[in-house]
């Protein structure tokens, strides 16, 4: 085989691994749901971004866990959430938000995936018990939202700047904890003081403005269609609902009882269409 030729087949080659790349990462392949209600169906993607929460929502659809389950939990514009297995069947006087398979996902927090409307992200138990901020294994809600205008952004910013500088500043503080029982033993009040101004100030410096800021984008998304986003960044984003957004207005609608559970139940089945 002479030089030209061997070039020729590498080129060949090269042509069709690309063509193999490109049809991997194509739409056609990204996994999608169909979640069935009462008032009507929703198609919703799954990331790929998100492999673990994908996969084991995969799984769970495939194994029937979501079938004749209910949306346990409606907040008019903030979210719709089930997956709870102990909702299946529940009297209407059982406290349901508790149940799951028994395991938890790890996070899987990325920058870019928003709470928007329609947007599915895993529930989860609160930072203080949690602060891996893992994710249930199986409840999960949908957001409904509300429109934001520019001021309501801006409130939004300071308080999660707010909390931003009270969790950095309590580390901090508690870091320097011996010292300041070293000092309160010894009665020098003044030291104490010092020591939380100096707290404070390296809290400040060390929260970047980055952090909570609202980017133009998200700024965009939230004064137009609107969604949550007081949730970006503390809950993991896995899908979206592409089609069937309505639902979710029908659903956030319904007349709801104690612990935010509709008075009528609402029934889910959830199936793989691809």
């Amino acid at each position: 085989m002479n030089l030209k030729m061997l070039s020729i087949l590498l080129f060949l080659a090269m042509i069709s691994c690309a063509g193999n790349r490109s049809a991997a990462v194509g739409s056609n392949d990204t996994k999608k749901v169909l979640i069935k209600t009462e008032y009507g169906n929703m198609v919703v993607e799954l990331y790929d971004e998100t492999p673990l929460h994908r996969d084991n929502f995969i799984k769970l659809v495939e194994d029937g866990f979501y079938n004749d389950l209910l949306f346990h939990r409606v907040i008019n514009e903030f979210m719709i959430q089930g997956g709870d297995p102990e909702s299946k069947n529940a009297s209407a006087t059982k406290r349901l938000g508790g149940g799951g398979p028994g395991y938890t996902v790890d996070a899987e927090i990325l920058e870019g995936f928003y709470h928007k409307k329609g947007a599915l992200a895993a529930a989860r138990q609160g930072d203080n018990v949690n602060p891996e901020r893992k994710s249930s294994g199986s409840q999960f809600y949908i957001v409904h939202g509300k429109v934001y205008d520019e001021e309501m952004i801006s409130q939004i910013e300071e308080r999660q700047k707010f909390q931003m500088l009270r969790t950095e500043a309590m580390k901090l503080f508690q870091e320097r904890m011996p010292e300041v029982q070293r000092l309160q033993s010894e009665g020098k009040n003044d030291s104490i003081s010092l020591i939380q101004l100096e707290v404070q100030e390296a809290a400040e410096k060390s929260v970047n403005d980055s952090l909570f800021k609202i980017s133009d984008k998200r700024r965009e998304i939230y004064t137009t269609s609107g969604g949550a986003p007081h949730l970006d960044g503390a809950y993991t984003v896995f899908g979206q609902v592409i089609e069937g957004l309505h639902v979710i207005d029908s659903i956030a609608n319904v007349e709801i009882g104690q612990a935010d559970r509709p008075v009528e139940d609402i029934i889910m089945t959830i199936e793989l269409i691809n």
